[in-house]
Order: C-alpha cells, then sequence, then structure tokens
C-alpha cells in the first residue's frame, strides 16, 4: 500500500513534467487578456457623473468616498453637484464590480489594466485627479453596449464619454440628463464605428 502510494504519485508528477512548458516571461511577454477583464485602474466619465453616490452607497466594502457640494448651476432643474471627491481605495477592494452595475448613468467602468502594485498602501487610493487625467480605456465587462461593437480597451484607442455608449435597456435614460443651456456634443473621434443612438 505504502509503495503504491508513491508511485501513483510519482506518475502524477511525471505526466505534469512531461507536458509542455506554459510559462510566460513577464513582463517581456503577456497574456493575452479578455476585453471583459475587470481590472484594477478604473474608468469614470465626470461628464456622466451626477454625484449620486449609488456606487459607494452599494460597495460592499465600503471603499469609495465621494464628497459633492451644490453646484450653482442649473437652479431651474433643482441644481447639480460639484464633485470635490472621488477616491477609490483599491487595497481593499475586490473587484466585484457592484459599484459598476450600480451607476445608473454608466460614469463608472471597470479598468482594463493590472499593473497597480506600490510600497505604500496610500499610494494605492485612486484620487479624483488621477480618474480625472488617466486615459480612458474601459473594460466591457457589464457594458454589453461596447461588447456588441467589440471594443477591446487593450487595442482599441482611448474611449470618451460621449462614445462609450449606454446600455440599452429601457429603464435607463439614453444619457445624463443635459442642461438646457447644453449643445449636442459632436465627436470627430477615429472610434466612429462606436457612435450611434445610444451614446
Amino acid at each position: 500500500m505504502y509503495g503504491l502510494g508513491i508511485l501513483s504519485g510519482l506518475m502524477v508528477t511525471m505526466r505534469n513534467f512531461l507536458r509542455p512548458t506554459t510559462t510566460v516571461q513577464y513582463p517581456e511577454e503577456r497574456v493575452v487578456q479578455h476585453p471583459r477583464f475587470r481590472g484594477e485602474e478604473f474608468v469614470w466619465y465626470e461628464e456622466r457623473c451626477t454625484g449620486c453616490a449609488s456606487c459607494a452607497k452599494y460597495c460592499p466594502l465600503g471603499i469609495i468616498r465621494i464628497v459633492t457640494e451644490p453646484g450653482g448651476t442649473l437652479m431651474d432643474e433643482g441644481q447639480s453637484y460639484a464633485i470635490d471627491t472621488f477616491d477609490i481605495d483599491i487595497a481593499r477592494c475586490m473587484f466585484c464590480g457592484l459599484c459598476v452595475e450600480a451607476c445608473p448613468y454608466d460614469a463608472l467602468f471597470m479598468g482594463s489594466g493590472f499593473e497597480e502594485a506600490t510600497y505604500s498602501r496610500k499610494d494605492l487610493v485612486i484620487t479624483v485627479d488621477r480618474l480625472r487625467s488617466a486615459e480612458k480605456h474601459p473594460s466591457t465587462w457589464f457594458r454589453p453596449q461596447l461588447e456588441n461593437k467589440g471594443y477591446d480597451p487593450h487595442k482599441d484607442p482611448a474611449l470618451p464619454w460621449d462614445m462609450a455608449g449606454r446600455e440599452p435597456w429601457p429603464y435607463h435614460l439614453p444619457q445624463r440628463p443635459k442642461r438646457s443651456d447644453e449643445s449636442p456634443v459632436i465627436s470627430d473621434s477615429p472610434l466612429s464605428a462606436l457612435e450611434g443612438s445610444d451614446s
């Protein structure tokens, strides 16, 4: 019995020893990522965000901090909010995507990258300034309007807010309500294939 157990274990070892190697020499070589990959850096479109904090409310770990103040504009429509703070602590994030699902205006997307390693935990907080200045390469996770049009965040150029589309669900508004004095946005982006009525 004892000898047969060792032999059985060695057979498993030999089978795997003879298999072709699957080692990837990262970072020189990289595994192809799926467009629906839930990355770490997050993509936030301020133009769509109303400061409702739905993402923060639905986060099971409470890692999103949003601070708003009356913006002093759109008084006839109930006044808009100015977003002072929008911080995401990815040190505690489990990347479940509930914040993305909860956003009623598709202002928040999962990111497409994963290279966020740092020596300090405080550097793992994504601040509102970083969200504003970052290139927009949103993941297609929970965003069928991007997936159906073949958008690949790892190959295609950055996606501006007016071309990120909207989920074609009847209970979603097509976009953030426009101001009474706001003119329609006209984009000359090269991603014309992503333009459509759901933008």
